[in-house]
């Protein structure tokens, strides 16, 4: 009878201990183990899937699960607490780092590439210089015909096609091209994602898409001086009439100096005071392995030294 109260006592013992072992919040995952939500911003889907890949080969244990929605989205999912990690252009406000300071958090803001916004044309389209003024003039409705700006083109109105209207790329039309401006209510669609722009300006003459580079990549390519086929990338100038001397594609060596006018950082925003499994991916991100897979992509690793290929004229 001693003997079963005995049995009785440790077993309620192990059990208490289990309980009270458990994280107040719920969560179990580690630094390599669990499985979790992150939110990124979706101009960025292909080069976060390919970490995300790499990242559950490395550590067997471990599940990235990735919601790729718009940026506005994706920190309003942090700041909900419904996911802690997310992936953006930007780093938060004054008064989102204050929301969570009252909650007692201390989010971390850590720089992960550099990466640019590509204008892409259809094939068919000879114009492929534009200057960032005439984009401002286009995205504001100063400007709504080719012809306005290459008197030799045909007659016909510019469509201007983004991802998402609450994107990042949208976003930084407004604040970095347009000077706070709003864009023009004519001549500017919004889609669902990057490939559906990119499907659109393939069959659309007059279309100009915003895109993220990482969606332009030739797989083929390892030097990155290639981009996919079935659209044209257009040349930037940062001087108000664009020449095929002063204007740039989005090529990794262009990022990487400064030349190309249209680049823009992404980051990690981390909120886990656990420093559990978001820690551990955010680390592999940084890492030696995660910044030579943003070098493959064509986009500028914050971390990782680059070599610059030479860029040879098309």
């Amino acid at each position: 009878m001693k003997k079963q109260f005995w049995l009785m006592g440790a077993w309620l013992l192990i059990a208490l201990t289990a309980c009270n072992s458990k994280p107040k919040d719920g969560l179990t995952d580690t630094y390599t183990s669990g499985v979790i939500e992150i939110a990124a911003d979706e101009s960025f889907r292909p080069i976060v899937q390919e970490e995300i890949e790499v990242f559950e080969g490395l550590f067997p244990l471990a599940g990235v699960v990735p919601r790729y929605t718009t940026e506005v989205e994706a920190i309003n999912l942090l700041l909900k607490d419904s996911v802690r990690l997310a992936i953006t252009t930007r780093r938060l406000t004054a008064e989102e780092m204050n929301s969570f300071h009252s909650r007692k958090f201390f989010p971390r803001e850590i720089k992960l590439a550099t990466d640019g916004l590509a204008l892409i044309v259809n094939r068919q389209n000879p114009d492929t210089l534009i200057s960032v003024r005439d984009i401002r003039r286009i995205l504001t409705g100063e400007v709504s015909n080719w012809k306005s700006i290459y008197p030799a083109s045909p007659a016909m109105d510019i469509t201007v096609v983004f991802d998402n209207k609450n994107s990042s790329t949208v976003r930084f039309a407004i604040d970095s091209v347009c000077g706070g401006k709003p864009l023009s209510v004519s001549g500017v669609k919004a889609m669902n994602t990057n490939q559906q722009v990119i499907d659109y300006v393939a069959k659309t003459r007059d279309a100009i898409g915003v895109i993220g580079v990482n969606w332009l990549g030739n797989r083929a390519d390892t030097t990155n001086l290639s981009f996919r086929k079935e659209i044209s990338v257009m040349s930037v100038s940062a001087d108000d009439v664009a020449t095929p001397e002063n204007s740039y594609k989005p090529y990794q060596a262009y990022l990487f100096y400064g030349d190309y006018p249209l680049a823009r950082p992404i980051y990690i925003l981390l909120n886990d005071p656990r420093n559990a499994l978001p820690w551990g991916f955010a680390s592999f991100l940084t890492s030696d392995r995660g910044q030579r897979i943003i070098l493959k992509s064509g986009l500028v690793p914050a971390t990782q030294p680059v070599r610059v290929v030479d860029v040879k004229d098309e």
